[in-house]
Formats: structure tokens, C-alpha cells, sequence
């Protein structure tokens, strides 16, 4: 999902490294929250709400870190509440839930095309794959042993998955890598290095695939999303203060949603929004800023988008999960 407006120029396109910048742009928004949405049990509440994605059904899923906050420390303890939580799409009603004493510190969530559910946690330094149900199918990575070889990772952030089923890992505050796995969990190959060139990241926060295979990477630290094709090939960057800080891309047909989660460690009172661009790098709305109230984020952390287009976004210091709908009330 991602979006940007952008000037192509002959240069540009010779040297393989176009930028998008829209940072002369002012869009209104088209997205309102839709308020009352979505339904927690009573006496539940979310913790820091860090990951987000929606099945073939319709159903929101939402990985959480209950009442866990990131401590200067790695935990050694694993979560003992369940920190995946499951909401119908449209009415918001909560449906069920899991994961409880499996994590150490949720970060990404992804559903593929089977409907399987895609985890990471940073401080297992692992990859996790389940069923729809909730059984696990697949582990990645060794459990609390960080690395930088085809066995281990360091803190990986996000999946992206092909319709074949193989996947993306962003490798991510620490190693700063894209790795290409099998389908069945085999290394295929990798590339990045830290940097601002192409193909350099500093802390890849999130990606996604598009339609063409095509992998855009929330580049967050260097403030920009990049484009790759399918074997790691940098195609262009979009970066302007349009776009912000980019936490999560999340792209749906022609159309691409990204999510400013603002500066860290500062509050992010300038930033903390989402945009809404064509594929062809233009921005169309921005919609959401700093604050507490609907519609609004302390720090927006993941998104996605459903086969009707309706957006839900995960703030992970608002401790929730906001839908948006086009001309909602």
C-alpha cells in the first residue's frame, strides 16, 4: 500500500533512483473515522496496538503487547495474556482471540493469501506463521538468539507474502535487510546495508506487495518508502514532508495507504497521520494528525486496508485500532 506524488524526470529515470516529493501538495481529506468501532468485551482494553491486517473475510486482526511496553531490558518472560484480537470488519464486533504466553514483544501482523496469519516478534527474533485457527505452521529464526545469517535475525519487523507463498522479512532495527524466504521457509536471498542510497535502509519498519510483485518498504528512519522489484532492484523512493516519517505501507489495487508515526523519541506533535496516494506517486488526502481523539494518533504504527477500502490503522501509544471509511460520520 503506498502512494506519492511525484515529477519523473528524464534524469531521474536514467539514473534508476527517481524520488517522489510532495511536499507542495495540501489534499483534503476524503477518510472519517467511523466512531464506536471497534466493540472490546467489557473490562478489556488493548495494549500497545502495534500490527494490523484483514482476511479474505473481512475480519480484523490485531496484534497487541497487552499491558507490556518496550522496557531498556529485553523480557525474558513471554506475554501471558492473549495478544492477537479478531473484530468483524464492519460491525466491530470482537470475535474471538489468542496468542497468549507465545510472545515476547509483538511488532508486525500480516494475512496472506491463504488467510494464514504472519507474525514477528522482535525480541524472540522470530518470524511465526499460523493457521486461520490459530495453529502454528511455521518458525523462522532461533528463539531469543539474534543474528545476521540465513538462520537468525535481529529485531525483524514485518512479512509481505506472494500468492506462490513464499515472503519478505524485514530485518529490521538492527540489521537493516530485506531476506526472501521459500515458501517453505528456505533462504532464497537478501540485500540492504545501513544508508541512505538506494537500497539502503535505516530501520525498515514495514512492507508490502503490490499486485506486479512489486515490494515497497517503509524505510522509516530515512523518512521514505522505497520500491523494489521482485528480485531486490531499487525502481524509485518516494520522500517529502508530505509523506513524514513512514511506519507502514499498505497497498490495495491502485491505491496505497502510509502511516507517519513522527519522530522518535519526541512526541511526534508536528506528525502522525496517513496519506492516501495513487500508484502513480501521487497523494490524493491525508487524513488523522497527533492527538487523542477519533480520528487522530499518538503514534500510528501499522495499517491496512480491506477489499472494500475500508483503512484501519493500529496506534501503538493510543493502546488502539481506528477504521476509516470514505465520507463516513
Amino acid at each position: 500500500m503506498i502512494s506519492k506524488k511525484f515529477v519523473l524526470i528524464s534524469a531521474c529515470l536514467l539514473a534508476g533512483a527517481c524520488a517522489t516529493n510532495t511536499s507542495s501538495l495540501n489534499p483534503t481529506s476524503s477518510y472519517q473515522v467511523v466512531r464506536g468501532w471497534p466493540q472490546l468485551p467489557e473490562g478489556r482494553i488493548l495494549g500497545q496496538a502495534t500490527g494490523v491486517d484483514v482476511d479474505s473475510h473481512g475480519n480484523v486482526f490485531v496484534f497487541h503487547r497487552a499491558g507490556r511496553e518496550w522496557p531498556e531490558t529485553p523480557p525474558t518472560t513471554k506475554i501471558a495474556e492473549n495478544t492477537i484480537e479478531v473484530f468483524d470488519g464492519r460491525s466491530g464486533r470482537h470475535l474471538h482471540s489468542f496468542g497468549a504466553n507465545q510472545f515476547l514483544m509483538p511488532h508486525g501482523l500480516t494475512i496472506d493469501y491463504q488467510d494464514n496469519i504472519w507474525v514477528t516478534d522482535v525480541f524472540l527474533h522470530q518470524v511465526q506463521k499460523f493457521s486461520p485457527s490459530g495453529k502454528l505452521l511455521l518458525t523462522i529464526g532461533e528463539a531469543g538468539v539474534s543474528g545476521s545469517d540465513r538462520n537468525h535475525f535481529n529485531l525483524p519487523t514485518d512479512v509481505a507474502v506472494l500468492p506462490d507463498g513464499s515472503f519478505y522479512v524485514s530485518d529490521g532495527y538492527k540489521n537493516t535487510r530485506v531476506v526472501k524466504f521459500t515458501s517453505i521457509g528456505r533462504y532464497d536471498f537478501e540485500w540492504g546495508r545501513p544508508g541512505t542510497g538506494p537500497g539502503e535502509f535505516d530501520l525498515p519498519h514495514a512492507i508490502d506487495v503490490d499486485a506486479k510483485g512489486q515490494l515497497y518498504v517503509a524505510d522509516r528512519s530515512n523518512a521514505r518508502v522505497q520500491i523494489f522489484d521482485a528480485q531486490g532492484r531499487f525502481l524509485q523512493q518516494w520522500t517529502s514532508d508530505s509523506l513524514g516519517r513512514p511506519y507502514s505501507v499498505a497497498v490495495r489495487g491502485n491505491r496505497a495507504i502510509v502511516v507517519d508515526g513522527g519522530d522518535q523519541p519526541q512526541q511526534g506533535l508536528d506528525r502522525s497521520g496517513a496519506a492516501e496516494l495513487a500508484l502513480n506517486g501521487r497523494i490524493l488526502s491525508r487524513f488523522g494528525r497527533f492527538g487523542n481523539y477519533d480520528g487522530q494518533f499518538r503514534l500510528a504504527h501499522d495499517v491496512a486496508v480491506g477489499r472494500d477500502g475500508a483503512v484501519f490503522i493500529v496506534d501503538a501509544w493510543g493502546q488502539r485500532v481506528q477504521k476509516f471509511t470514505r465520507g463516513a460520520k
